[in-house]
C-alpha cells in the first residue's frame, strides 16, 4: 500500500523514560518504520526484517494489509519513501524480540488509539452532525462502549474488537437511511432468511460445539427453556409479518437474545457467537464476495462483550450495530 501523506504524530515514551519513539497515526491505526521498531524493543534492524520476512512467510499477516509507504524527513532535511508497518505488524514482532516491552507498547498503544478514534481525531464530525440524531446514536455507542472497557481488563484482542467496532460503525454511518420516528432504516440487507433455524438443530449445534472444545460438563447445559424462546423470537410476527424480516436482523437479534437470555449454566457467549456465525453462513452473509469476512473476529468478540455489558434499553443500539458491520454494503 502507498500513501504518501504522513499522519498525526505522537511521542512514545516507555516506563523507565529511555526509549523514545515517534508514532504516526494514520488510517485509524499507528505506523512505525523497521528502524523505529528496533529502537522499541532494543534490538537492531537487521533482526525486525528478519521476523518480518518470517512473519509474511509463514502468512500471519500479509504484507501489503500492514505496510504502507509514507513520507519520511530523515535527520539530514532530505525528505525519502520508507516502508512504514502497522500496529498488528509491530506487535507480531514486538512479542518474538522482547515480550516485555511489546506488552507495554500494547498497552499504550490501545489507549492512544482508543482517544484518537473516540475523541473524533479521525471523525468527520461535520457530516455525523448533519444527521443529529445519527450523531447522537453513535455517541450512544462510544459510550456503551466506554461502559465496557471500565468493567472488565480487557485482552488485546478484545480492545482491537472495540477499535474495530468504533471503526467500522463510524464508516456505516454513512449507510443508514433517515430515521423514522425514532427507528434506523437500515439498508443492504436480504429480502428474508432461506435458512430456518429451530429449537431442535439449534440444540444439536450446541451439543455438537460441546464435543468439538471438550468442553466441561456444564458447557451448554440449560438452565430453562429461554434458549428456546431466543431462537423462535427472531421468527416472531406481528398482523402476519415478521418483526425482522431480514436475514441480517435475524442474526442480530440471535446473538443479542443468546448472550442476554443467559440460558446456559457456562458458555453462553461462546454458543451466542458460534450460532450467529452458522447462521450467517447458512444465509450466505458471512463473507463478502471477494471471501473476506463480513465481520471480523476481534469486533465480533466486541459485539459479544457488549451485549453482556449492555442495558436493556440499549437493545435497539446493540442490533442496530451488528446490522450496520454485517449488511451487504459493508
Amino acid at each position: 500500500m502507498s500513501d504518501k501523506t504522513p499522519g498525526k504524530l505522537v511521542l512514545y515514551v516507555d516506563k523507565e523514560g529511555k526509549t523514545r519513539v515517534e508514532v504516526q497515526l494514520d488510517r485509524d491505526t499507528l505506523w512505525l518504520s523497521q528502524r523505529q521498531i528496533a529502537v522499541l524493543f532494543g534490538t537492531k534492524r537487521p533482526a525486525i526484517t528478519k521476523h518480518l520476512n518470517n512473519i509474511f512467510k509463514s502468512g500471519e499477516l500479509k504484507e501489503n494489509s500492514v505496510c504502507s509507504i509514507l513520507e519520511h524527513t530523515a535527520a539530514d532535511g532530505k525528505t525519502y519513501n520508507t516502508a512504514f508497518y502497522n500496529l498488528d505488524a509491530v506487535i507480531s514482532v514486538g512479542y518474538r524480540v522482547n515480550s516485555r516491552r511489546a506488552t507495554q507498547f500494547r498497552i499504550w498503544a490501545t489507549d492512544i488509539l482508543r482517544r484518537h478514534l473516540v475523541d473524533g481525531y479521525t471523525l468527520n464530525q461535520k457530516l455525523l452532525k448533519a444527521k443529529e440524531e445519527k450523531f447522537l446514536a453513535f455517541q450512544r455507542a462510544i459510550k456503551l462502549i466506554e461502559r465496557v472497557k471500565a468493567s472488565k481488563p480487557l485482552e488485546y484482542r478484545e480492545a482491537m474488537g472495540l477499535l474495530d467496532v468504533i471503526r467500522d460503525y463510524s464508516r456505516a454511518m454513512g449507510l443508514l437511511d433517515d430515521y423514522d420516528h425514532g427507528r434506523v432504516a437500515v439498508r443492504g440487507v436480504s429480502a428474508g432468511a432461506g435458512f430456518r433455524l429451530t429449537p431442535e438443530i439449534a440444540l444439536k449445534a450446541v451439543r455438537q460445539l460441546k464435543s468439538g472444545e471438550h468442553a466441561g460438563g456444564l458447557f451448554g447445559l440449560e438452565k430453562d427453556k429461554s434458549f428456546q424462546s431466543s431462537i423462535e423470537t427472531i421468527y416472531q410476527t406481528f398482523s402476519g409479518k415478521e418483526l425482522y424480516p431480514s436475514a441480517e436482523e435475524k442474526a442480530a437479534h440471535l446473538l443479542y437474545f443468546i448472550v442476554k437470555n443467559h440460558s446456559f449454566v457456562d458458555g453462553n457467549k461462546r454458543i451466542a457467537a458460534a450460532l450467529f456465525l452458522w447462521f450467517m453462513e447458512k444465509n450466505r452473509l458471512l463473507y463478502r464476495a471477494d471471501g473476506t469476512k463480513r465481520l471480523a473476529d476481534n469486533a465480533l468478540v466486541a459485539l459479544t462483550l457488549m451485549i453482556a455489558e449492555s442495558a436493556p434499553q440499549d437493545m435497539g443500539l446493540i442490533v442496530r450495530l451488528v446490522v450496520n458491520l454485517i449488511n451487504k454494503e459493508n
